[in-house]
Order: C-alpha cells, then sequence, then structure tokens
C-alpha cells in the first residue's frame, strides 16, 4: 500500500512539474519539441473527458463518483476508477498526461504533445448512438481543427514534422457491434453481418488513410476485446446468467481475422506506413477467464454496479438514486470497475502488453518501438 502511494505521488509530481513546464512555453520556437506526439482516436476505452463537453446521456459519462477514486481521487471523465490505458502509454513515452480534445484549457503548447479525441460511446458508423456521441467521422474532424491552429502558429513544415513523428492510437468498433442488439440500425438490417463488419473496418481505415495524406506515418491499433464475455453482456440472457453474448461474439470474431490483412495492405500501399496491432482480444479473454494468473480475484463481477454480476450499469446512481448500486471494497481485486469498462490495475497491465509486447502480443511493432523510430 505504501509503495503504491509513493508511485502515485512521483506520478503526479512528474505531471505537475511536466505540465506546468509545457503552459510556460510560449513562444513558437518552444512549442516545437523532439518528444513523438500521441494523438488518441477511439470510445470509451480511451476516453479521457470529451464526453464532459458534448450533450449526451448520464450513461456515457462518468463525471460522478466514484469513478476517478483510485489515482485522481475524483471523477475526471474516465470511465474506470483511475487512469487509463493512454494515460499509462504517455508515461512510458515520458509525456504529460494527453487531455480531451474539448477541454477548454488547451492551447497549441499542449497539443505539440497530442491530445484525445475518444468518445464514449462511439463508433467508426455515423449511425451508431446518433446524436449522443461524436463518431470517428468527428473525431478526424476535431483533428483537422488542430491541424489549422498548429499551421497558425508553427507554419507547415514544422506542424508536418509534429504528425509525422507522432503516434495515432485507435479502439474503436466494439460499439458499432453492440449497438444493433440495443436499437434500430438500418445499416446492420440491410445488410450481411461480413458487410456489416467491412463498413466498420472500411470507415476506419479511411479516417487512417486521410490522416497518413497529413503526414500520419506511425499507427497503434486494438483489435476487438472480449467484451461479449463483459460482466453487462454476461446477464443480457437472464435464463443463461454467465454466458458470454454470442450474436455479437460472431461480429468481433469477423473483425478480427479481417482487421490484420487490411493492416497488411496498407503498409504494402502507404510509403512508410508502420503499425502495432494488440491482441487485446486475447489479452481480455484470458484474464475474464483466469484472473487470479493475473493478480485479479474477479474476472466475470464488476467492482461497481448492481443485480447479477453486479453487471446493471447503475455505477455512480447514472440511473437515479432509486436504483441505487454496489461498489466493492478492494477494486485491485477486480477486472471489471462498471459493468463494462476495466480498472485502473486492468489498464495499466494491458498498456504494458501494448508498449513492450513481444511480436505475438502486439506486431510489427509495440508502441515503444514505434516511439523510438525514427522515419526519413
Amino acid at each position: 500500500m505504501e509503495s503504491s502511494r509513493l508511485v502515485s505521488i512521483i506520478f503526479f509530481v512528474y505531471t505537475t512539474i511536466f505540465s506546468i513546464d509545457t503552459i510556460n512555453c510560449r513562444d513558437n520556437n518552444n512549442l516545437v519539441t523532439n518528444q513523438a506526439a500521441l494523438f488518441v482516436f477511439g470510445d470509451s476505452l480511451f476516453d479521457a473527458g470529451n464526453n464532459n463537453y458534448i450533450d449526451t446521456v448520464s450513461s456515457f459519462r462518468s463525471n460522478i463518483w466514484p469513478y476517478g477514486r483510485t489515482t485522481f481521487k475524483y471523477p475526471t471523465g474516465r470511465l474506470s476508477d483511475g487512469r487509463l490505458i493512454p494515460d499509462f502509454i504517455a508515461e512510458n513515452a515520458w509525456l504529460p498526461l494527453i487531455p480531451p480534445n474539448l477541454q477548454p484549457s488547451n492551447g497549441n503548447n499542449q497539443f505539440t504533445y497530442g491530445v484525445s479525441f475518444a468518445s464514449a460511446g462511439a463508433g467508426a458508423l455515423v449511425g451508431t448512438l446518433p446524436g449522443m456521441v461524436i463518431n470517428l467521422g468527428t473525431q478526424l474532424n476535431n483533428f483537422k481543427d488542430v491541424e489549422k491552429s498548429l499551421r497558425s502558429e508553427l507554419g507547415d513544415a514544422e506542424t508536418k514534422s509534429v504528425f509525422s513523428r507522432a503516434v495515432y492510437l485507435f479502439h474503436i468498433g466494439g460499439n458499432d457491434y453492440f449497438y444493433p442488439f440495443s436499437a434500430n440500425s438500418s445499416t446492420f438490417q440491410s445488410n450481411s453481418k461480413e458487410k456489416f463488419v467491412d463498413f466498420v473496418i472500411g470507415n476506419t481505415t479511411s479516417v487512417v488513410e486521410e490522416l497518413y495524406r497529413m503526414g500520419g506515418r506511425k499507427f497503434g491499433f486494438l483489435n476487438m476485446g472480449a467484451y461479449h464475455c463483459a460482466p453487462n453482456s454476461l446477464i443480457r440472457d437472464q435464463t443463461k446468467i454467465g454466458t458470454c453474448f454470442k450474436p455479437a461474439a460472431e461480429l468481433i470474431d469477423m473483425h478480427n481475422k479481417k482487421f490484420p490483412d487490411v493492416l497488411r495492405r496498407l503498409q504494402h500501399e502507404l510509403s512508410g506506413f508502420r503499425y502495432a496491432l494488440h491482441d487485446y482480444h486475447t489479452s481480455l479473454f484470458e484474464r475474464i477467464n483466469n484472473p487470479s494468473k493475473y493478480g485479479f480475484k474477479e474476472g466475470k463481477k464488476a467492482c461497481c454496479g448492481s443485480g447479477p454480476l453486479r453487471g446493471i450499469n447503475t455505477c455512480g446512481n447514472r440511473m437515479g438514486p432509486s436504483k441505487g448500486y454496489e461498489l466493492c471494497e478492494n477494486v485491485t481485486d477486480y477486472l471489471f470497475f462498471d459493468p463494462s469498462h476495466l480498472t485502473e490495475k486492468a489498464h495499466r497491465q494491458i498498456a504494458e502488453l501494448i508498449w513492450s509486447g513481444p511480436p505475438n502480443v502486439t506486431g510489427p511493432y509495440n508502441l515503444k518501438a514505434l516511439f523510438e523510430l525514427r522515419l526519413t
């Protein structure tokens, strides 16, 4: 416990010093850094708080207690008890915390280190939770706004240099594959499952290709995690509590078979394109089914929620105080913090695999290699 406190203190001191130093860098020359920036795109796995600043329902926000209780000691908008995967990646890359793009205090001094465009609930498709989230296409448009701001401050050459050194981290698609089972999706209903998966991958690929045209060269991806076996999925069929949700599993498996081929094609077609692909499905599935192997006591029950396996998402009274919720005593015993989002401890483990995992776990590059890579 004391060592954990010491780590947290060191982390905050480092981040505070780095942030103060960043804020004080005002002239154009000081805005340029030799460090590779981290630009983050995706959904709730990566959302550092963008949904705090949009008009959406409580289900897609986490600016309520007990979210943020572990490290930050207050809710930041992250759907976890503490830090997310990009927070640990940034720490490993000697970057400050990567803030949400919509945070009002952001400036060009921050953008040169990176920013997160991720939005809880977001999908690659416009029709996934329309009007309630920042879909992937809109995230790209927000990145273009950052580009304009940097170009006006740094000029074209320096901005392109920032973008070419940067790493672009993606996790997107899971919401697209679950949404059709809780709401009407015309795209899903009017196409085969294979075609639907192609649309999700195609929209993701289009954004990657546009970022490449804007100067991006180094990309990190996670495949689809085993969220069909998350606590909220394990209670979907009330007659078979504890059974994974097979309809979504079929789409997830199809995605994970197709996506590596698409990335290999991009590497073949786009000069200088380099990527890391983490096998998140295996990493998560292993921890769900063998929690003790990874230091957890519970792999299928959430720390915060209600009902069987705490699989109903009432955490923080997000469904109103009349519903209530349960909160575990020791969050480090749990893989899942709420019915569909991981704990800080789990995020740390996954981030390490993305950062320095071997090629069969994260390849052909890992994130550490991408950050160190200098492309001419």
